[in-house]
């Protein structure tokens, strides 16, 4: 198969990891030059489990660096993940994946959601945290979804 029709293939189904929808946003402190500095709220579905969305809650620097993408934003994030219709699996999954990552500076700063599977108690648990190239931040959030008890998750 030719590699230059896999690749549009692999980002259409990545696509869905790779981009949150705002949902809105509250100012947190007035900046005369540039926007102002906020905290948004996205949302973005699973990519593995259908029925499955993530509210993700995080903090934008405003200002003349953050009107040009220079800012680097806070590491606090909250994420809140919800069964929003019938809980299905495209197939098995990993014990552990990133479904999420969003750029968080210009270069080396990244917001990363991680799915955990937690077959025991029959729950899907998402973990938001910050990491960086040098130091990463210990803050984090994390929220659990249960699976019906009557569907198993399909773990790899």
């Amino acid at each position: 198969m030719n590699a230059r029709l896999l690749l549009p293939a692999f980002l259409l189904l990545i696509a869905p990891a790779l981009r949150a929808e705002r949902i809105g946003e509250v100012d947190t402190v007035f900046k005369f030059i540039g926007p102002d500095h906020k905290i948004v709220v996205e949302v973005f579905d699973d990519p593995r489990v259908a029925g499955v969305s993530c509210y993700l809650s995080r903090a934008k620097t405003g200002g003349i660096k953050g009107a040009f993408g220079l800012a680097e934003d806070k590491a606090e994030a909250s994420v809140a993940c919800r069964q929003v219709g019938a809980i299905s699996f495209t197939g098995p999954i990993p014990r552990q994946e990133e479904v999420f990552t969003e750029r968080a500076s210009i270069l080396f700063k990244r917001i990363r959601v991680v799915r955990m599977a937690d077959s025991k108690r029959n729950a899907l648990v998402y973990l938001v945290y910050s990491d960086r190239v040098i130091e990463g931040s210990p803050q984090n959030s994390i929220t659990a979804v249960p699976v019906p008890a009557s569907q198993q998750i399909p773990i790899k």
